[in-house]
């Protein structure tokens, strides 16, 4: 009987984001103020919604999650990624690689998932808005926020056991900044054609289907907005489903990019440039572009501003 002469890897080593030492050190600062500003954005949108009864609607309800998912998100990518900047050797352990890539792609399908809800939502709002309060109730939303983390951990839980099912005998450079799916398969020495099918299959189910619900939402969206009267209606329409949309693209543009091609095709710079959309920039942006596009959120936010202006100039003022 014929053996195969297999070595089991105990460590994966990263080419990081970058190869030259002189650049390392910005990119360092610049990645480093983006996942702070990240921290601060999320946080601070959580606990505003948290703490801002006028805000307890189910739109809002998506966001707070939306934001504590952004939050997980970019922990799970950013801080390693900060670390491999200063250091030489960039390695990660083979436990360490399963959970990073198992916690991103989890998190990164209920992000989808979310946003997918969130069209729903809007669609609801604006289509049916005498019985907005009657079909999203508190029951239906939390039962979207289950599904979405239920079935993004499905998917993870299926794409991750793929990948790290398969044999790796070396080499164990993973040509990207963390361990993500197509720079894995890459490595392995096992026939990596079933894997393939299963995880293209799983992204493309996923991706079209949040998408199919995004589309048929703002088909029907549209079409109401075009149809109202007022101007100030249509108005204040557009600007609620625009911080949406942007989030959307921003997420989606990227994900097609790296992911909707061969998972074993050649991974360039360019991937690693879309990689870092998805993983770095779109948390960071998220509670931004709602914060400004947002007319509830930016009053709310120049409300809790004053009083703090209000509250330092009392302090500052002597008795």
């Amino acid at each position: 009987m014929a053996t195969t002469n297999k070595t089991h890897v105990a460590f994966f080593s990263l080419s990081g984001i970058t190869d030259e030492v002189t650049l390392a050190p910005i990119l360092f600062m610049f990645f480093l103020k983006v996942y702070l500003v990240t921290l601060v954005g999320n946080i601070g949108m959580v606990a505003l919604i948290l703490k801002t009864p006028k805000l307890h609607t189910p739109m809002y309800f998506f966001l707070c999650f939306l934001s504590m998912v952004d939050l997980i998100y970019s922990s799970v990518i950013t801080p390693k990624m900060l670390v491999d900047l200063l250091s030489v050797k960039k390695t990660i352990s083979f436990t360490g690689c399963t959970l990073q890539l198992f916690f991103f792609v989890a998190i990164a399908a209920t992000e989808s998932f979310f946003l997918s809800s969130m069209s729903y939502d809007r669609y609801v709002a604006i289509c049916h808005p005498l019985h907005y309060i009657s079909i999203m109730t508190k029951k239906k939303c939390w039962c979207l926020v289950l599904f979405s983390f239920t079935v993004g951990f499905l998917f993870s839980t299926a794409q991750t056991s793929c990948v790290f099912s398969l044999d790796y005998c070396g080499p164990t450079l993973i040509g990207h900044f963390y361990c993500d799916i197509p720079p894995l398969l890459r490595l392995s020495c096992s026939d990596t054609f079933t894997c393939d099918v299963v995880i293209i299959s799983i992204i493309s189910s996923g991706t079209f289907g949040c998408l199919l619900t995004m589309l048929v939402s703002y088909t029907f969206i549209v079409s109401s907005i075009l149809h109202m009267k007022s101007a100030e209606g249509r108005q204040k329409a557009f600007t609620t489903c625009s911080a949406h949309l942007m989030s959307v693209s921003i997420l989606y543009g990227s994900i097609f990019f790296v992911y909707l091609r061969s998972p074993t095709s050649n991974f360039g710079k360019q991937d690693k440039v879309a990689s870092v959309f998805y993983t770095v920039i779109t948390p960071m942006l998220n509670p931004l572009i709602y914060s400004i596009r947002n007319q509830e959120v930016k009053k709310v936010l120049m409300m809790a501003a004053g009083r703090t202006r209000k509250l330092f100039h009392l302090k500052k003022t002597p008795l």
